[in-house]
C-alpha cells in the first residue's frame, strides 16, 4: 500500500488480497489485484498523484464492474465479450447463440 493510505484503504487492500489468495490466486498476483483495486479507488477519489483515464472515466467502481472487462473473472468473458470477439471472426449464427454457443463456436 502506498504512503498515506486510510485505515479503511488498509482493510480493503487486505480483505481483496484475503479474497483472492482464497481463490487460488498465488500470492503475488492476489497483491496485485488488490494494489491496483484500492490504487484505482484512490485515482477515482483525487487522492492519487497519477491517475489513468480508464480509472477516471469508469461509471463503476470495480467491484460494481463485476468482471465486465475480465477474461479471467469466475465465469470467464461475458457474453458480449464473446459476442465481439464472435463477430471479428465472422462467425455465422452469432446473434442468436447464448454464451455457452459462442464459447464453443469460438474453441474455448
Amino acid at each position: 500500500m502506498p504512503r498515506g493510505s486510510s485505515p479503511k484503504q488498509e482493510r480493503q487492500y487486505e480483505h481483496i488480497k484475503d479474497s483472492e489468495q482464497q481463490r487460488g490466486m498465488s500470492a503475488g498476483r492476489a497483491k496485485e489485484i488488490a494494489a491496483r483495486t484500492v490504487n484505482k479507488e484512490r485515482a477515482r477519489a483525487g487522492e492519487s498523484a497519477t491517475a489513468s483515464r480508464t480509472s477516471l472515466r469508469d461509471k463503476k467502481s470495480a467491484p460494481q464492474r463485476g468482471g465486465e472487462r475480465s477474461h479471467q473473472g469466475a465465469q470467464g468473458p461475458t457474453r458480449d465479450q464473446l459476442y465481439a470477439e464472435a463477430k471479428k471472426r465472422g462467425i455465422e449464427g452469432r446473434s442468436s447463440m447464448n454464451k455457452g454457443e459462442l464459447a464453443r463456436a469460438l474453441g474455448r
